[in-house]
């Protein structure tokens, strides 16, 4: 019995041993920037083409208070209702005295400062794919933006998805720099890739979620339903977005579909954002749409 006894310690030891290295928050190294030089200019195209406004602005905002990023939308979820945090230039309430390192391992590790893994509400799982580069210029825009003293609000979670340290095993399962589409892509289409696969991340919100809230990748850009509960999201695959590129490069710009519908909803802040990238970048995105693999 004793020997039992011993075994079973054994074993619990080595579980927990392996559960703490899979679960673990895991950064960059401190040295991962090195060489980076922070382009603020180039960081501003960073910021509309990873939608940080659409989310932690108000949802209501124009003009300049799109600048301010003050948190407060609420996303509901079947996990909780997540509430987007401030990420002003404040250094209280905000990510004042962040790092260029604290940001580039919130943004591709999905881990805080005080090394807490984020949950996947922050779309690391496609910024994973972002550059460093992008990341550091990012941070150097955002420095220049203006500071809002409002407290971030606590996250409405409950047992067990509040036990932060079991992000680790969904990071684990699901937290993927690959690229989805591959292959043959033109100069075009591999910019399209990655500004809808990584700063855009279309994905979140277009591909369909298994029941631990993974996308489910062999479905890219099928749809799915709202996590809120109510409508779904389109499949913009070819096998049921049947815009011409023109077409969709006139939605990105103007929000104008072919049949002279308008973007609504949280899409409509996302054309907000796509208006201010390059006509280019925009005909990129339009060009890698027609790359996708088809799904039903």
């Amino acid at each position: 019995m004793r020997k039992l006894l011993t075994f079973l310690l054994l074993l619990a030891v080595i579980g927990l041993g392996v559960f703490w290295i899979v679960t673990r928050p895991k950064p960059l190294a401190p040295d991962a920037l090195a060489g980076l030089v922070p382009d603020p200019v180039h960081g501003e195209q960073v910021f509309w083409a990873g939608g940080c406004a659409a989310c932690h602005a108000d949802a209501e905002a124009k003009g300049d208070a799109k600048l301010i990023l003050a948190g407060g939308q609420r996303f509901v979820s079947p996990f909780g209702t997540f509430i987007a945090p401030n990420i002003s230039n404040d250094p209280v309430a905000g990510i004042g005295d962040w790092s260029d390192l604290d940001l580039a391992n919130a943004m591709v590790r999905g881990v805080s400062p005080e090394g807490a893994h984020y949950y996947p509400v922050f779309p690391y799982a496609s910024y994973a794919r972002a550059t460093l580069q992008d990341v550091v210029d990012l941070r150097a825009y955002l420095a220049t933006l203006p500071a809002d003293p409002t407290p971030s609000a606590p996250q409405e979670v409950g047992f067990p998805f509040n036990i932060r340290l079991s992000l680790g095993a969904w990071k684990f399962l699901y937290l993927d720099d690959r690229w989805v589409v591959t292959g043959d892509l033109s100069p075009a289409e591999e910019r399209g890739r990655y500004l809808a696969e990584a700063l855009g991340h279309c994905g979140e919100c277009h591909t369909p979620r298994d029941a631990l809230g993974g996308m489910e990748r062999g479905r890219w850009l099928a749809g799915g339903p709202v996590p809120a509960g109510k409508g779904n999201f389109p499949n913009i695959t070819p096998a049921k977005l049947d815009w011409s590129e023109a077409d969709i490069v006139e939605y990105l710009t103007s929000g104008f579909t072919p049949d002279f519908d308008s973007a609504g909803g949280h899409m409509a802040l996302v054309v907000e954002n796509t208006t201010h990238l390059p006509a280019e970048d925009r005909a990129a995105i339009a060009a890698y749409l027609k790359k996708v693999p088809p799904a039903e």
